[in-house]
């Protein structure tokens, strides 16, 4: 249709101008046809000249009633494409606070200050589960939720839904990452006596062997996903292979109490499959484990679940990482230590043996990394006794 501007007159008797043109296409491709309606033609013609221009450079904007859960629900399918079922779930639940806070409000009308009060209720008041209802989230998810946000509205912005993305300049304030950094600062890793006192409590549990696996730096995942006909080798100096992991990943197209579903799959990356020697304590643990589930196997008889896994119960069902982790609290009470993360006793264990003269690249080889880098930037925590051998090193050189 031509784009010429027309004299209209209304059955009221008032005029008015007005034209249709086209303007960009639609995201499925088909014809979009803009039309305006104006009190005077320099109106119409200045309006018109507009859309041309903006329309040939590719920056106009079709007015559109597109909501921010339209959107993240396009991003989602976008970004989806090839993932594996927990990242997919990881990208779904950060983007659930900006759902709650602005899914009903349209995308072309979203403004920064939007943006900005969403960061403010995440982090006052924006928690949905996973502790007290109602309380702040964590600096680091808010951080999640701005990125995938952003993400979302960058692919508004290629395929001219927007005429900018709102959240680009967005950041979270000073004062809440000072205060989290402060809080993380106060979360350290157990030193080589607290490690040691954690041992010596529990070295006639049950569960002994298994956790001396998440004292020699295996995530609680891949401690869960161990096998020991395909992972554990127990014969000459022993080794045990990082290759399957078990995990929880929360499916929130499931029924409510059902949402919890583990996960069975690789290391994310290369580098972290991997094939650990055991150290000599810990192959003598998991030997006396194997035969006390064989004893187990035996009592329980038809009961019994033969899952071939590591870590199980006394009938042989296998834990997910939820009940590793409540154990492993439950144990660190009873042994009168401090409760720390499974995480932190990993970064202990890399500590020290970074702290111990084992060279850097074994250290990130050890933890299943590809960037040595991050592993002494993340893992690497200076301790006070690593620090007293830096002072003595010092007091040979000062001594006069």
């Amino acid at each position: 249709m031509g784009a010429a501007v027309t004299k209209v007159t209304l059955k009221s008797g008032v005029v008015r101008y007005r034209f249709v043109v086209d303007g960009p296409r639609k995201p499925d491709g088909s014809r979009c046809q803009i039309r305006r309606t104006f009190d005077t033609k320099k109106e119409a013609l200045n309006e018109l000249s507009r859309i041309r221009h903006q329309t040939a450079t590719g920056s106009y904007v079709v007015p559109s009633k597109l909501t921010v859960d339209e959107l993240l629900d396009v991003w989602l399918v976008s970004v989806m494409r090839g993932v594996e079922q927990a990242t997919a779930a990881n990208y779904d639940n950060a983007l659930r606070p900006a759902r709650l806070f602005l899914g009903q409000k349209r995308v072309q009308q979203l403004t920064e200050e939007d943006i900005e009060g969403l960061v403010d209720w995440m982090l006052t008041r924006g928690r949905q589960r996973g502790g007290k209802i109602g309380t702040g989230l964590s600096v680091r998810s808010v951080r999640l939720t701005l990125s995938r946000l952003r993400c979302a509205l960058s692919l508004a912005l290629r395929r001219g839904w927007v005429v900018r993305n709102v959240a680009e300049y967005v950041r979270i304030p000073r004062s809440a990452v000072r205060a989290d950094a402060l809080a993380q600062d106060g979360r350290r890793p157990w030193d080589e006596a607290e490690v040691k006192s954690f041992i010596e409590a529990i070295k006639h549990d049950r569960l002994f062997g298994v956790m001396l696996l998440t004292l020699i730096a295996e995530r609680p995942a891949e401690v869960c996903g161990a096998r020991w006909r395909e992972d554990v080798d127990l014969t000459g100096s022993g080794t045990i292979a990082v290759g399957n992991t078990r995990t929880i990943v929360y499916d929130r197209s499931r029924p409510r109490g059902s949402r919890n579903i583990v996960v069975e799959k690789g290391p994310k990356t290369h580098n972290g499959r991997r094939v650990l020697p055991l150290p000599k304590p810990v192959q003598a643990a998991l030997v006396r484990f194997y035969k006390q589930q064989a004893r187990e196997r035996l009592a329980a008889g038809q009961a019994y679940e033969d899952s071939g896994y590591v870590v199980v119960d006394e009938l042989g069902r296998p834990f997910k990482t939820d009940k590793l982790r409540r154990v492993a609290h439950r144990l660190m009470e009873q042994a009168g230590v401090r409760r720390v993360r499974l995480y932190d006793a990993r970064h202990a264990c890399l500590s020290w043996m970074a702290n111990n003269g084992v060279p850097d690249t074994v250290v990130s080889a050890w933890a299943g990394h590809s960037d040595l880098s991050f592993t002494k930037r993340v893992y690497v925590h200076p301790d006070p006794q690593s620090l007293k051998a830096g002072s003595d090193k010092l007091g040979q050189l000062l001594t006069s």
